[in-house]
């Protein structure tokens, strides 16, 4: 029987839930999860990792075990009907340490997960445990939870609803979802034993037939087929069909079919990412269109947003008002998201032939300019992480050059006993002073007084390995105040301490502010099977 009361629930065992319960585990939270299914997927679904994700794996001590089961560094290339390769989204630049695209099993990463939170005494994760029933009030959550001998009970201090896009949890709240479900349909063709001669993804951009071709770790390979709406769903599925399929775009004859589905996609958003002491992450608070690979990636996001926060809550570092930030940081990033990936869904699917030629055209034009060449090559396009209000001290830096509320930059650096090392590596999994200036011997010292005390924030001077980021080249003076999602939530000059401590001072007082929870109340119960 598990304990009765933890300072965090978390329902649902995907990769939200995982990777947020490994990540409270790394900041010592007692946390339990609950997951109604008897095991993680055994069906692959996210299939693409990104940079940020492989940056939140660090955090959690998993980064090297998952990277040993990806295809790292993979690029898009871009197909016209008549076979001309016309783009190439093939980024070599790691900003934040890691390939910016990388291929991967679901199943496999949940595995990796839900094996790594063994680690961690203080985190019990329950399959074949499902959520029947809860009620908050002002002091907490109750929880009533059924299993094959019975029911039980439970209660925390925060729930967090990972339960996915059906959220049970979401809609007992009452949360509504605003944005678009499409009436367009693919076929997803799932494969294994499926060598290729080129590890990047290939976009057949053909009005006639839109098809995406990514190879995937161990020789598997997805295929997504655009349908029309003349076709059936079990005409479309025949075996014989997706063979002719497959073979008329370049798939291996030697390819075992491990899975086939027709799905339709959605581009919606929840409008509350918190009630009370329940907070919704994943696709529970957002869903998104397949073509920019973003969906799990964008609850990676959120798992790392809200770890570091109820940890900083729960054990009284910070006040109870920081958790107000969550939606406030995560919601309009995960809206620029959802329309990255429809822009993107319109290059790879033009809805005719004189889009398609525009398209075509339009990029091969933009290659004759190295800039915008670059541009495309190393996939600036994607909107960057970054948020202009929450834990953030905001400067004057102006949108397009500050630091502040952006993802700091993971360069390699050199460490005191000399190894070379990434620089998250350095600074531990909790708040970091990174001074970054030839006056660092001098200022460190002063660095272990309040306000940085109360953060228990860990002073670095930083040096690091060859060119400096072009992100940081300005900044040659500087403190970073570095969260520990590495969000920069100050950037401070040195000649202007003083006045940046009474800032972040001011900062942290603010999370003290009485925040009165909704004094909404919340009862569920699912109906008995």
């Amino acid at each position: 029987m598990p304990h009765k009361h933890h300072p965090v629930a978390i329902v649902g065992a995907g990769p939200t839930g995982l990777t947020l319960a490994n990540l409270l585990g790394v900041y010592g939270v007692e946390t339990i999860v609950l997951e109604r299914n008897a095991a993680t997927v055994h069906e692959p679904r996210a299939v693409s990792i990104d940079d940020e994700s492989l940056r939140t794996m660090q955090a959690a001590g998993l980064a090297a075990e998952v990277m040993s089961e990806t295809v790292a560094g993979y690029g898009s290339h871009y197909f016209s009907a008549r076979g001309r390769c016309f783009a190439k989204v093939q980024p070599t630049e790691q900003p934040y340490g890691f390939p910016r695209r990388n291929a991967f099993r679901q199943p496999t990463l949940e595995r990796q997960l839900r094996q790594a939170l063994s680690r961690f005494p203080q985190v019990t994760a329950l399959f074949e445990h499902e959520l029947l029933a809860f009620e908050q009030s002002e002091g907490g959550v109750s929880l009533r939870v059924r299993r094959a001998d019975g029911e039980f009970d439970l209660s925390c201090d925060y729930l967090i609803a990972c339960d996915g896009a059906s959220s049970v949890v979401r809609r007992t709240l009452g949360i509504a979802m605003s944005g678009s479900t499409f009436r367009e349909r693919w076929l997803i063709v799932d494969l294994e034993n499926s060598p290729v001669s080129s590890p990047h993804t290939k976009v057949f951009s053909n009005p006639k037939r839109p098809c995406i071709a990514l190879p995937g770790p161990n020789l598997t390979r997805r295929y997504e087929f655009m349908l029309h709406e003349h076709e059936r769903d079990e005409d479309i599925l025949a075996p014989d069909n997706v063979r002719r399929l497959l073979e008329t775009h370049e798939a291996a004859p030697q390819s075992k079919i491990v899975r086939t589905v027709v799905y339709t996609f959605h581009a919606r958003l929840a409008e509350q990412w918190a009630k009370g002491r329940v907070f919704l992450a994943g696709d529970a608070a957002h869903l998104m269109p397949p073509f920019a690979g973003q969906g799990m990636n964008s609850g990676l996001r959120d798992a790392n947003n809200l770890a570091w926060k109820l940890a900083a809550v729960v054990q009284k570092r910070l006040g109870l008002g920081l958790l107000d930030s969550y939606q406030r940081e995560r919601h309009g990033h995960a809206g620029s998201m959802i329309k990255f990936a429809l822009n993107m869904g319109r290059v790879l699917a033009p809805p005719n032939v004189l889009a398609a030629f525009a398209i075509e055209y339009g990029f091969l034009a933009l290659s004759a300019f190295p800039e915008a060449r670059d541009y495309i090559a190393q996939m600036k396009f994607k909107p960057p992480p970054r948020f202009a209000e929450g834990f953030i001290v905001p400067d004057r830096a102006g949108a397009r050059h500050t630091l502040v509320g952006r993802l700091f930059p993971q360069p390699r650096v050199g460490a005191e006993d000399g190894r070379e090392t990434l620089l998250d590596d350095l600074l531990g999994p909790g708040f970091a002073l990174v001074v970054r200036s030839p006056r660092a011997a001098a200022v460190l010292p002063v660095l272990q007084k309040a306000p940085w005390r109360d953060l228990d924030a860990r002073a670095v001077a930083m040096r690091e390995i060859g060119p400096a980021s072009p992100r940081l080249a300005r900044f040659d003076d500087h403190i970073f105040l570095v969260r520990p999602d590495r969000y920069v939530a100050a950037c401070i000059p040195i000649s202007e301490l003083e006045k940046g401590k009474a800032a972040v001072g001011a900062l942290i007082a603010s999370t003290f502010t009485p925040r009165r929870l909704s004094p909404w109340s919340s009862r569920f119960r699912r109906s008995p099977r």
